[in-house]
């Protein structure tokens, strides 16, 4: 068979990286958005050597992968180096950034313009929805290490480790 027919459509893919330390219900708002719209996603742990996190790299990638079983598109990974040479080793021609406030905006825009000027990989921004947009990392921990409600901010897998790690604190 010759034409359009016979030839393979390439897959689209998209990364969305972060630390996930946890993974929040605003990340897996923005990995859901992403798996709608691209093919494949490949969610990036990055690795931090020189940061304490609360998760080992090892159980935020075990966790991602539980919490997004259910997008049947998305690949769980971990990351050191720059993003771009990722994407580059894995022919992803997006990042799927979510943006929170302005301020975010304001990094974000510096990022992915030396990203596509470095690889020509081009970045995405998605708002975040409500509830959710207003979480961020320290903002969440320090609730959370405070003993705030923070159930409604992440799934109730993320929750049970959650307790469980701060308990052993």
């Amino acid at each position: 068979m010759n034409g359009p027919e016979s030839e393979e459509t390439p897959l689209r893919r998209a990364v969305c990286p972060g630390s996930f330390d946890p993974v929040t219900n605003g990340h897996l708002d923005i990995i859901a958005r992403a798996s709608r719209l691209y093919d494949v996603v490949h969610v990036a742990v990055m690795i931090n050597k020189s940061k304490q996190g609360l998760f080992t790299v090892e159980e935020r990638i075990d966790l991602l992968r539980q919490v997004t079983a259910e997008y049947g598109n998305v690949k769980v990974e971990a990351f050191h180096g720059l993003l771009v040479d990722f994407c580059k080793q894995r022919d992803i021609p997006a990042i799927v950034k979510g943006l929170r406030a302005v301020s975010d905006f304001d990094y974000e825009l510096q990022m992915a313009q030396m990203n596509n000027g470095l690889s020509g990989v081009e970045t995405l921004f998605v708002p975040t929805n409500p509830p959710s947009w207003f979480v961020s990392a320290c903002v969440f921990m320090a609730g959370a290490a405070g003993g705030g409600h923070v159930s409604h901010l992440v799934p109730p897998l993320v929750l049970e480790a959650l307790t469980e790690r701060l308990g052993e604190r």
